[in-house]
């Protein structure tokens, strides 16, 4: 089994990484960006078996900081 975790930054935290590229859009004449968040995506191939109760018990271990940081987790 396959899962995708996408990992953010909760609202209100701010992104300095997002605001780097925000900026660097701008610089190459992309103008009409006004804010840009960016996050990462962790890909897992699991064991067969494996529910997503187990990904998400590694989001909230591991793969997120879950005090600045909201996670989604697909499966496929």
């Amino acid at each position: 089994m396959k899962a995708r975790v996408h990992v953010m930054l909760k609202n209100g935290v701010l992104d300095p990484q997002g605001e780097a590229v925000r900026h660097a859009l701008g610089a190459l004449g992309f103008d009409g960006v006004e804010g840009v968040r960016q996050g990462k995506v962790i890909e897992l191939d699991l064991a067969e078996g494996s529910s997503e109760a187990t990904v998400t018990e590694m989001c909230e271990k591991l793969l997120a900081n879950t005090v600045i940081e909201s996670y989604t987790i697909e499966l496929g």
